[in-house]
């Protein structure tokens, strides 16, 4: 029963209810696409929104909710389309501001209804390429003074300048921003020809970071802003620069999923999960099958005006 899993109060029946509707609501009905990750017992202890980029949901982006899993994630793990859902609308995904907001408002909205039927479980994003864009879009259009626990983003297509003071001040972790100099395909010409999801026709934050700036100028918010150039030896586990090799299972499981199942972040704690040589998971869950298609060693902090 999905009531075992809630706190008691006035309000319990109705928690219930909520919390059915949830359940209901992340599974889908019999037409949506799988949600191997998503039960009433994963519920329970947490949730994982994984958001995709502009293509939408595909093999690639599935692979990153089978590594979460691979590396030990034992919360819900959703993959939510954001995007139009028009084959190879691609580019329309990308400029459509008002219509991504306003996905980032709805996704906001499950989250606080998630929240309030399980109160206390973490919250995580992980956004790649233009879902990292729909994350930070999603941590600012929270409400009421609720807050997400963390976000993680995978090759990032906003702009180095962007601002993110409003999106970090929602989490309690903070955001990990994982960026590769490799990245030049998309997320350096491709951004400059099309532009990033803020609508700037420049680099991207997944290909060189976010911004820097002097002390004087750092938002405090900043403080939970924690960047990580690609590195050599994350190689070994199929990511080797570019931009979808980000989402990779063996990658994600080595280096993402320890951020997710951590309670705090800070330098120190990524820069462990970043630096241990343990071996990357073995490849011991079978692939799910989907008829859709579709620099430096170091840890550094980017900061921008707020």
């Amino acid at each position: 029963m999905l009531g075992e899993f809630l706190q008691p109060d006035d309000n319990g029946l109705m928690r219930v209810l909520g919390a059915a509707i949830l359940l209901v609501t992340f599974l889908g009905g019999c037409a949506a696409p799988p949600q191997p990750y998503v039960s009433e017992s994963r519920l329970s202890r947490g949730l994982v929104i994984v958001l995709p980029g502009i293509e939408g949901r595909s093999v690639f982006n599935e692979e990153i909710c089978r590594g979460l899993n691979l590396g030990g994630v034992d919360s819900a793990i959703e993959l939510y389309d954001w995007t139009s859902g028009v084959p190879l609308a691609f580019i329309w995904n990308l400029w459509s501001t008002q219509s991504n907001q306003r996905q980032a408002s709805i996704i906001a909205e499950r989250i606080a209804r998630y929240q309030f039927n399980y109160p206390n479980r973490p919250v995580v994003l992980v956004g790649q390429s233009g879902g990292a864009a729909i994350s930070a879009w999603t941590c600012e259009s929270m409400r009421w003074g609720r807050k997400i626990d963390g976000v993680v983003m995978l090759a990032a297509a906003l702009s180095p300048g962007y601002k993110l003071a409003t999106a970090l001040d929602s989490t309690e972790r903070g955001i990990v921003n994982f960026y590769s100099s490799r990245d030049v395909l998309l997320l350096w010409a491709g951004t400059k020809i099309y532009g990033t999801m803020d609508g700037k026709h420049s680099t991207s934050a997944g290909n060189v970071g976010f911004a820097e700036l002097p002390g004087k100028l750092r938002p405090p918010e900043y403080d939970k802003l924690f960047q990580v150039p690609w590195r050599s030896e994350m190689a070994q586990t199929g990511h080797v620069g570019m931009h979808l090799t980000s989402g990779t299972a063996r990658f994600v499981a080595h280096y993402v999923a320890p951020l997710v199942n951590a309670k705090q972040w800070d330098s120190k704690i990524v820069e462990a999960v970043v630096s241990r040589q343990s071996s990357p998971p073995a490849e011991t869950i079978p692939r799910s099958p989907s008829p859709i298609l579709s620099p430096p060693s170091r840890i550094g902090r980017s900061v921008v005006q707020d």
